[in-house]
């Protein structure tokens, strides 16, 4: 038999895998979908198995209306997608990887799939990965030429990989937050007063997990000198004088 008929492995998983189920071996864990098939192992894995494999070819499959896509750009690093319809997805093409029979008793003018005789655009002819290989194994009866060499295939830097120590319990802060001492002498600086240094310490603030917002508002509002309150008393007007009675 001409080796050239025979799917390669990581295709054959691509089809046989089943995707967005519970990681069984992450079952207890958050954001266990598995949603990633690993090229090399041949097995669909979950975001929190991503490290055990992070030097393998890794290809990241979505949902979209019940079905299973890939990004076509990913997809093209591993085999000839021309005359296969896209469908954008978040700015994004992705490729449906199996077959989406339809029932259509009689044909009208237009393009149909080669395989499933789905409704397609110009000029497509296959509406899925699937439709195209079993098109190209029946009439050329060799997939070799259609397939590329890809020895690297990463996620993108937008996935997101969770963290196994749980994400709840790690403290969320914000880019410009800034934690407080209360123990730690102001430092005077030349120009400054107390209540200007206390001022830029509490311009940031913190957010903790489960609690509420810490601000500095309370120990700015403390620092009051008795110049500050000579300075604003000094800022009234006199006590108004009654005009003389005719």
């Amino acid at each position: 038999m001409n080796s050239g008929i025979r799917k390669p492995a990581w295709l054959e998983a691509l089809y046989a895998q089943k995707f967005f189920t519970a990681c069984a071996i992450h079952e207890n864990s958050k954001k266990n979908e598995k949603n990633i098939c690993c090229l090399d192992c041949c097995t669909s894995i979950c975001p929190h198995c991503v490290h055990i494999h992070r030097f393998h070819r890794l290809l990241q499959v979505r949902r979209y209306v019940y079905h299973d896509v890939v990004r076509l750009e990913d997809l093209e690093r591993l085999i000839d997608c021309s005359n296969v319809q896209a469908y954008t997805i978040n700015s994004a093409k992705v490729v449906f990887i199996k077959k989406r029979p339809q029932n259509r008793q009689f044909k009208g003018s237009g393009n149909y799939c080669t395989s499933c005789d789905r409704s397609l655009q110009e000029p497509f002819i296959h509406c899925s990965l699937g439709c195209k290989v079993d098109f190209v194994l029946k009439h050329y009866r060799d997939l070799t030429p259609f397939l590329r060499v890809c020895n690297s295939l990463q996620l993108g830097p937008d996935f997101f990989i969770p963290n196994d120590t749980g994400d709840d319990e790690m403290t969320n802060e914000t880019p410009h937050s800034t934690i407080v001492d209360v123990d730690d002498p102001m430092s005077s600086g030349s120009g400054s007063s107390g209540s200007e240094n206390m001022s830029m310490m509490c311009t940031g603030f913190v957010r903790k997990k489960r609690s509420g917002l810490y601000s500095c508002e309370s120990f700015s509002n403390k620092v009051h000198s008795e110049e500050d309150m000579a300075t604003s008393m000094s800022r009234r007007k006199g006590i108004p004088q009654r005009s003389p009675m005719c």
